[in-house]
């Protein structure tokens, strides 16, 4: 259901609006709340956190629809403007979109064409908020955004997971595809490009299922991390899943001879998740680090094409769920002594 604030000090304009869009008002498509000039619609906003779209006049009491439009932005960036209004003239409608109207509409309200721009606003409206929830929620691509985007999530749940530094039980998975520098000295930026994405995309698949997120793209590797139940289980199904796939890739992509395949370094335990990164540049970001996710890399570093390597550690959590093969001591950078590794085998 959209929310629509409609502000006028007309009282007739609600009349009509009710009239107008009742079977839509009666369907739960479109509900209405409305203010008598901008300060009053100020309060509704406030009240009404969920509005997606106002409709405003510009000449009002108290406060006009022009300065109400000025304060828009410290609501939500997801809201749109559509100004309704008798004072058609180009002076007020170039007022009105430099400060953000999305649209503009002259009084006498033809409905017909007033429904038509309510619908077009809420597809807009709703772009914006599913770009907000990827902002929010997809740690796969990393997204920059404006300063009044980032401001409302700073006042939304999101400022909390932002600014929130913990420390977690996790898995942390690094996987590289092997062989994979050699293309890139030898082949075109396109093909290299194409076929690294083509290869992340199936791994990608394969942690999500898993309920894994990806941390990040470190050149032709990934880190994942799992969190929640039985995260150091569900990570090494990814890796089994992700190593099958890309073994059973095509040997020769691009017209030129390469067999994929991926080794794959898994580590659990205690994390640091928090955001890290330059304030100076805007660049933040939301990971984990420690020495469970050191170690993972540097498993992941000694494991050979098509090994799924853990430690130890994560050996004794999961012994009796998978078939293992012990590879012995193996030294690790910073390390003082030599580490236990296992291979996964299913």
């Amino acid at each position: 259901m959209t929310k629509i604030l409609v502000v006028d000090d007309e009282t007739d304009l609600e009349i009509l609006i009710k009239q107008k869009f009742r079977r839509q008002i009666r369907e739960k498509e479109f509900e209405f709340v409305f203010a008598i000039n901008g300060l009053d619609a100020m309060e509704k906003l406030r009240q009404h956190d969920d509005i997606d779209i106002v409709l405003s006049d510009i000449n009002m009491p108290v406060m006009d629809g022009l300065s109400l439009l000025a304060n828009l932005g410290e609501f939500s960036p997801a809201i749109k403007a559509v100004i309704v209004s008798a004072y058609g003239d180009m002076d007020n409608i170039r007022s009105a979109m430099n400060k953000g109207a999305f649209d503009f509409i002259c009084k006498p309200v033809n409905f017909e064409d007033l429904e038509l721009t309510v619908r077009k606003t809420i597809k807009q409206v709703n772009q914006i908020r599913e770009t907000l929830k990827a902002i929010k929620e997809n740690n796969i691509l990393r997204m920059y955004v404006d300063e009044s985007v980032l401001n409302y999530m700073n006042r939304q749940e999101f400022e909390h997971s932002l600014i929130l530094n913990e420390t977690v039980e996790a898995t942390v998975m690094f996987i590289d595809i092997c062989g994979f520098t050699a293309i890139t000295e030898n082949e075109k930026a396109d093909t290299v490009v194409t076929l690294l994405n083509k290869y992340f995309d199936v791994m990608v698949k394969e942690i999500i299922a898993q309920k894994g997120y990806i941390d990040k793209f470190i050149g032709d590797a990934i880190m994942a991390v799992f969190r929640g139940d039985f995260h150091l289980d569900r990570a090494i199904d990814a890796a089994l899943a992700v190593r099958g796939l890309i073994e059973n890739l095509p040997s020769h992509p691009e017209g030129f001879s390469f067999t994929p395949k991926v080794s794959i370094g898994i580590n659990t335990g205690e994390l640091v998740s928090g955001n890290i990164g330059s304030v100076t540049l805007k660049r933040l970001d939301y990971t984990v680090i420690g020495d469970v996710v050191n170690t993972a890399q540097r498993l992941q570093s000694v494991a050979k094409p098509g090994q799924v390597v853990i430690s130890a550690h994560a050996y004794e959590q999961v012994k009796e769920s998978f078939r293992f093969n012990e590879l012995g001591e193996v030294p690790l950078k910073n390390k003082a002594n030599p580490v236990k590794i296992y291979e996964v085998l299913g």
